[in-house]
């Protein structure tokens, strides 16, 4: 059929809309010259008439014709409302599984409106008399075989960026005149509302856009439109001659305004004229919130999650499980209509038992269609009742996505119900279904804002009519306070929910008090201070480890509130130490003492925070998991470590590895000096004691030592004269003190009894570790490991440094120890014990569950001396491939052709290793044990397999490691049952000591 030919047809055309339809869509196959329904696909899978036409309800179909992938089309009589048509295929969409055009017709219009996920919608009218164009024939072409061509290049996502760009313009001027951060937050948030209200056909003819362009000559007179306007959205009135509906929802509260200068007027028109229906709340918030109020983002303040993250959440606790019950209960009624059918069917055997059959008949089918209707009833009354917590909310991005999930559960309910015969329902989810904390004012009103933008939306994509009287629900649910302190200090409380969700801030404990400044590869981090962070501690005292990062309390409030026995489900975003450690206790407890279990987690997922790139972790745990998937993976039950399988995170600290292993000292304080100073307080005449300042001028050693190159770096000790008149003797170090360190603390907050403390002893460290230096004092070298670092390193360094915290020392001089350390075996324990940090993936060495719970080679333990087992021939085949790779190591690092040595200024101190030239210098700069580790020459590979050759034959595996049996996963295996065995013996014999220490003297003889 050629163009000519179909408009002859077509163009007075008068048969009804049923019985033209199909007709006129097999002749537009013709004329397109694709293959009709019946011809492409006899039976109707993938490309038919009168898709769902199977429904009981009625004879027609979702759709008057569909194609799997490509679109849904529905027809309409002539001049009919197309609109009604398109609401029609919304409301379908779901069960026409969502196509990415639906088409409207009256067969005098073809009207194509792209569908496609998270993109700026389409619409593309095509006339009776266009489809002699061919560019227009090859548009409705490409619906059938190309649909791709249509999808549109502008995301949700970039349009709302326009937008917030826009105004945080705006908003910096209305700042930069002195109006307060909220100030100008709530009254943005009321300007977007409105330009998205318009879009949606809330606000009647242009209200907002009309008002713009009548201030637009006169600047001073918006904020009394806007005053009028606000003042009718509160409660409903009149703007003019044009009525306004009921808005209020507490974001028109009352009437004010801010004024306006033109720039500003133009900022908004320019905002004004994209397409807000199309707005993404999920990404809003943190886009306004960046750009209106950058200074007050408190750490306890939102994050952005983007969306497929937050699904990542949102499907295995609230998706999968509904879904499943959902299954259930489908199943339920598609049991009785079965039953229903077949009583309707019956047939009497006789005339006269024909009324006796009709009348039992009609009951059992009453009585199935009841039981029908009554469990779907009680499914979507679960879903009415069904609360999602978001105890972090931000600006709403976990609520706004939660809310369209429920949504699309209970339509996908209705339609499965409407196809099965039992009538048509109207959706009844909607926002007080989830419920959100958040501390930030300003971030609370955003996730109403997104969440409401986001109800209307989806009530307009899927076909219904916005809510009326009021427009907006009052949203008390999303509250404004902390999550886990109350006022009074005492623990928060969550309200009644069924699944928490969300994204808790990242704070490491570390930065508990301080925060941190940004740096190249970080943002900065905001401090909570001493005063709140002294509370918490009080607060979650015995429940929570001061140690623990500020996500685990979230998950200790989760435990809490799993208590009612309604938590089915928990889905947190958190730091990757949550697997590890202190942070880990909380989450362990969550799922061993309650019924929860962990059902899906990623240990170590990409994340940008402010543009930083980070790391991070993400649990989901609920009732009953049917399945467990481990970074994307299916797996066997997940352990509370996050771990699959073996479960080291049991592993017990073994009495023969204790005083050992100490982490360096915390400085609290500028104590630290360059080479310069420190030296030149070294020259200086001995004190009025009579002693050197060497007594508290010492050096000091962090991750840099053992990764990098010998920083020369130095720090002033006054750990050994704790009273202030033996200090001040120190004349010079002591003035520094005085001077840089007593200023850096009174400038920190002052409140808490620990920084009032810390003042008075102000020349002293925080935490100066006196059981490391005593065990340390017994060696001329020690052990150094970082506590993070690319590859885990150990290296000898003299034991009379000041370690920083960044480091632990193990305090053993011999080569064995060093040998063991630095062994295959250990790294495999130690990484699995240690949780990567950053981009990078550093690795993390802790001190307590990685060195204390490691069981050394029997024989060769920590608090035995080196000469106890001097003699042991594993010993000494350990260190002699320990002593090879520590000279070659060290030789590599300072080649003597590049080097000279030259004594320190003072006693007590190894020599200056220093370049002999400039291009010594040069060549010295590269040359670090991370750079040797990351290029792995021949000759470190050979060393470590030999070293690795001689532990593993200390621990009798030899024979395993050679013929490459010993695996990462069998070393765990092995090194896991010997823990075990150790920590049963020790158990043993703590319990029989006991049991003598309380037995009368005559028992013991």
């Amino acid at each position: 059929m050629n163009p000519h030919e179909f408009l002859a047809k077509w163009r007075n055309f008068e048969l009804k809309e049923r019985s033209a339809s199909q007709s006129h869509f097999n002749d537009l196959c013709r004329l397109l010259g694709v293959d009709d329904p019946i011809k492409a696909d006899p039976k109707g899978e993938w490309f038919t008439f009168e898709k769902g036409a199977t429904k009981t309800s009625g004879g027609e179909g979702w759709a008057d014709v569909w194609r799997k992938g490509c679109f849904a089309w529905e027809y309409k009589g002539r001049a009919a409302n197309l609109d009604r048509a398109f609401d029609q295929l919304l409301r379908y969409s779901i069960a026409l599984e969502s196509p990415p055009l639906l088409i409207v017709s009256d067969m005098e219009r073809i009207r194509i409106h792209t569908n496609w996920t998270n993109t700026v919608q389409q619409v593309h009218e095509i006339a009776l008399e266009d489809l002699a164009d061919a560019a227009k024939r090859d548009l409705l072409r490409a619906c059938f075989e190309d649909p791709e061509r249509l999808r549109p290049t502008k995301t949700r996502q970039m349009l709302t960026e326009e937008a917030a760009r826009e105004f945080a313009t705006l908003a910096q001027r209305l700042r930069d005149r002195g109006n307060g951060a909220h100030q100008v937050a709530h009254f943005i948030n009321r300007l977007v509302f409105c330009m998205f209200a318009e879009d949606v056909g809330l606000l009647p003819d242009r209200m907002f856009m009309r008002m713009l362009e009548a201030s637009h000559v006169n600047a001073n007179q918006f904020a009394v439109h806007s005053q009028t306007l606000f003042a009718a959205m509160k409660s409903g009135g009149m703007v003019g001659f044009e009525r306004v509906e009921w808005f209020n929802g507490g974001l028109f509260d009352d009437d004010g305004a801010l004024a306006l200068e033109a720039a500003d007027i133009n900022n908004l028109l320019a905002a004004a004229r994209l397409d807000w229906s199309e707005i993404d709340p999920s990404i809003l918030g943190t886009l306004f919130e960046r750009g209106l109020d950058p200074d007050k983002r408190s750490q306890l303040g939102a994050h952005y999650t983007d969306r497929e993250k937050i699904m990542q959440i949102v499907r295995p606790v609230i998706v999968e499980p509904l879904q499943r019950e959902w299954a259930e209960a489908k199943a339920g009624i598609m049991t009785q209509m079965d039953k229903a059918a077949e009583a309707k069917a019956r047939v009497p055997a006789t005339q006269a038992e024909a009324r006796k059959v009709h009348m039992a008949a009609r009951r059992a089918e009453e009585a199935a269609f009841r039981a029908a209707k009554e469990q779907h009833a009680g499914f979507i009354e679960r879903l009415r009742n069904f609360r999602v917590l978001d105890p972090a909310c931000g600006s709403g991005n976990f609520l706004y996505l939660s809310l369209l999930t429920l949504k699309d559960i209970e339509h996908r309910a209705n339609l499965d119900a409407e196809a099965l015969g039992l009538g048509r329902f109207a959706p009844s989810v909607g926002p007080e279904n989830v419920l959100g904390i958040e501390l930030n004012q300003y971030a609370a009103e955003l996730a109403r804002v997104s969440v409401w933008i986001g109800e209307i939306q989806w009530m307009r994509r899927n076909g219904f009519d916005a809510a009326r009287n009021p427009i907006l629900r009052t949203l008390g649910n999303i509250e404004c306070r902390d999550a886990v302190l109350a006022e009074d200090g005492t623990r928060a409380t969550w309200p009644e929910a069924d699944v928490v969700v969300g994204n808790p801030p990242f704070l490491g404990h570390k930065f508990h008090r301080k925060g941190r400044p940004a740096t190249r590869t970080k943002p900065a981090l905001k401090g909570l201070g001493d005063i709140y962070v002294d509370k918490l501690y009080r607060a979650y005292k015995g429940i929570v480890p001061s140690s623990a990062d500020l996500v685990s309390y979230w998950f200790a409030q989760a435990q809490v509130l799993s208590g009612s026995g309604r938590l089915m489900g928990v889905g947190l975003i958190a730091t990757k130490s949550i697997g590890k450690g202190a942070s880990n206790r909380p989450l362990a407890e969550l799922v061993t003492q309650t019924d929860l279990r962990v059902c899906a987690a990623w240990r170590n997922e990409p994340w940008v925070v402010d543009g930083a790139d980070v790391r991070v972790a993400m649990v989901c745990a609920k009732v009953g998991p049917a399945e467990f998937r481990l970074n994307g993976e299916i797996c066997g039950p997940i352990n509370p470590d996050l771990t699959c399988g073996l479960d080291i995170s049991k592993a017990k600290p073994l009495v023969k590895n204790k005083k050992a292993a100490f982490q360096g000292v915390k400085l609290n304080g500028p104590f630290e000096i360059d080479a310069e100073l420190a030296r030149d307080f070294l020259a200086k005449p001995a004190n009025p004691n009579g002693n050197s300042n060497k007594d508290v001028v010492r050096r000091f050693a962090g991750n840099d030592d053992v990764t990098m190159r010998d920083r020369d770096a130095w720090v002033i000790d006054f750990t050994d004269y704790p009273d202030l008149s033996d200090a001040v003797l120190y004349e010079a170090p002591f003035q520094w003190v005085q001077k840089q360190v007593l200023a850096a603390r009174q400038s920190r907050e002052v409140g808490a009894a620990t920084e009032v403390e810390r003042l008075e002893k102000y020349w002293l460290m925080q935490r100066p570790r006196p059981n490391l230096r005593a065990a340390a004092a017994r060696f001329s070298r020690v052990i150094a490991v970082p506590e993070t670092s690319e590859h885990l390193l150990f290296r000898f360094l003299p034991a009379n440094y000041v370690f920083s915290g960044s480091l632990f020392a193990v305090c053993r001089d011999d080569d064995v120890t060093f040998g063991l350390l630095s062994s295959q075996i250990h790294k495999t324990w130690a990484k699995a014990h240690g949780n990567q940090l950053g981009v990078g993936n550093q690795s993390r060495y802790n001190a307590t569950r990685t060195f204390l719970t490691f069981p050394f080679p029997e024989g060769l333990t920590p608090d035995m001396p080196a000469t106890g087992f001097a003699d042991d021939p594993r010993a000494k085949a350990i260190a002699v491939a320990a002593a090879r790779l520590h000279a070659l190591r060290e030789n590599w690092l300072n080649p003597p052709d590049l080097v000279r040595h030259e004594p320190e200024v003072t006693p007590g101190y190894s020599d200056r290793i220093l370049p002999v030239d400039d291009k010594a210098a040069e060549e010295l700069v590269k040359r670090t044990l991370t750079n040797l580790y990351n290029a792995r020459p021949a000759w470190l590979q050979h060393a470590h397999r030999a070293l690795d050759t001689a532990v593993a034959d200390a621990y009798g595996w030899g024979d395993d490691f050679l013929s490459g049996k010993l695996t990462d996963a069998e070393i765990l295996t092995r090194l896991f049952r010997l823990n075990e065995e150790r920590a049963a013996r020790q158990h043993e014999k703590h319990s029989v000591q006991s049991k003598a220490a309380v037995l009368p003297a005559e028992a013991l003889g």
